[in-house]
C-alpha cells in the first residue's frame, strides 16, 4: 500500500476536519441507541427557556473554548450545583458547629487568667 491509499488518522487530520466533516458520512442515530446513550451518561433531556442574550453569551462562549454551547451551560450548571451544595453543608456544619459551642451541656475551658487566681 503506498502512501497515496492510506487514510490520515492523526489528531490534526481530525480538527482540521480533512476527516469526519464530509456530511455524506452523516447519519441519525437510532431512538432507542440515543436513549441508551442518554441513559449510560446519566443524561435526561429537558425543556427550558432561557433568554436569547443568555443563549447567545453560552454560544460565544463555546466557540471561544471550542466546544457546543449545550455542553458548556450543562458544565457551567453543574459547577453552580456542587458549588452551592458544597456551600449548604459548609454552612450547616458550621451552624451545627455554632450550636454545639452555644449548648450549655459543653463547658468551656477555663482561661489560664482563671486558673492563676
Amino acid at each position: 500500500m503506498s502512501n497515496k491509499d492510506k487514510i490520515l488518522g492523526t489528531d490534526e487530520a481530525w480538527e482540521s476536519e480533512e476527516l469526519g466533516a464530509d456530511e455524506k458520512h452523516v447519519r441519525v442515530v437510532d431512538g432507542s441507541l440515543a436513549n441508551q446513550i442518554d441513559e449510560s451518561l446519566g443524561l435526561q433531556m429537558i425543556s427550558i427557556r432561557l433568554d436569547k442574550g443568555l443563549i447567545d453569551s453560552f454560544k460565544t462562549l463555546g466557540t471561544f473554548h471550542g466546544v457546543g454551547y449545550q455542553p458548556l451551560m450543562r458544565d457551567a450548571l453543574k459547577r453552580f450545583a456542587e458549588c452551592e451544595m458544597k456551600a449548604i453543608v459548609s454552612g450547616l456544619v458550621e451552624s451545627q458547629r455554632q450550636q454545639t459551642l452555644k449548648s450549655p451541656a459543653v463547658k468551656a475551658t477555663p482561661s489560664k487568667e482563671k486558673k492563676a487566681a
